[in-house]
């Protein structure tokens, strides 16, 4: 099994100015004897008036030769969700790989301390040795972190733990549909919603055939990953219990959204089995669908 990531980064790097490097973050690491346990700086934490620490979580092959680079996020505020739209104080390079990024900051949770892996960068086999930075300006300070293929401490099991002990959960946006798994997850086709109208959304999780015998539910929350105005989720967390997973299909997670305001939105539902698996990189998908709102 690979290493354990607590906390991810130098954050005393990241709290003052300049720029926070994989060196930094590799060095900031510590292992923790307790699976479980997550170690952080308690004094780097506030109700609000912090900033947002991109993180590099790691990389893992796709069974056609590419591969994802996955990435997170630490709010160090305890009440205060950031916005930062995509552009000149939020962005990827080489600009080809812009724009999967979150626009939404939530504060960190009570339960597992940061958001790990909200999206993945999908590079080309042969990549090789180039970098892809987020960087994130916020609060006068400018945060970046690369993701690179070079460093095999980096690499990550994808969506399941060695010798298939763990796998994540398998998630459509149709009964029928093609399923994604892992932190690339899979993208559902684009819907449209008015505002001030609640939109009906639905995705199906399953378990994989191999995995039948996980007889854990499988946990569900919604988030808005990008857009201008506030996103309601009617039922924003859910869990469902092996005999709905375990139905042909699999089992519905239905909700509504509701928009505050115009505009283009991404949102992002995350299935995964416990909080305990983030610290070893594994297992849950993500799966994202984007919103046009009108008025």
């Amino acid at each position: 099994m690979r290493r354990t990531i607590p906390l991810a980064l130098t954050l005393a790097a990241a709290i003052g100015p300049g720029i926070a490097d994989l060196a930094a973050q590799r060095a900031s690491e510590r292992r923790v004897a307790n699976p479980g346990e997550t170690q952080f700086e308690l004094q780097l934490f506030r109700p609000s008036g912090g900033p947002v620490v991109p993180i590099f979580e790691g990389w893992y092959r796709n069974p056609d030769g590419t591969f994802e680079l996955s990435f997170g996020y630490f709010n160090v505020n305890t009440e205060e969700t950031l916005e930062i739209p995509l552009g000149s104080d939020n962005f990827i390079e080489p600009a080809e790989f812009d724009g999967r990024q979150p626009t939404v900051f939530e504060p960190v949770p009570e339960s597992d301390r940061r958001h790990w892996g909200a999206f993945t960068v999908t590079v080309p086999a042969d990549f090789g040795s180039r970098d892809v930075v987020w960087t994130l300006h916020v609060r006068g300070q400018t945060l970046s972190v690369p993701g690179r293929l070079t460093s095999p401490a980096y690499e990550l099991a994808g969506w399941e733990f060695p010798g298939r002990s763990s796998v994540s959960p398998l998630l459509r946006w149709a009964p029928d549909g093609p399923v994604g798994r892992g932190p690339r997850g899979i993208t559902g086709a684009a819907r449209q919603a008015m505002v001030g109208v609640p939109l009906d959304l639905g995705a199906w999780v399953a378990r994989d055939a191999e995995a039948v015998d996980d007889e854990r539910p499988i946990n569900i929350k919604w988030f808005k990953h990008q857009g201008p105005g506030d996103v309601t989720f009617a039922e924003r967390i859910a869990v469902v219990e092996p005999n709905a997973w375990a139905q042909e299909g699999g089992a519905e997670v239905a909700t509504t959204a509701t928009f505050s305001a115009p505009g283009e939105y991404l949102l992002r539902v995350l299935a995964f089995n416990v909080i305990r698996e983030f610290e070893f990189q594994c297992c849950w998908t993500n799966g994202f669908v984007p919103i046009t709102v009108t008025p």
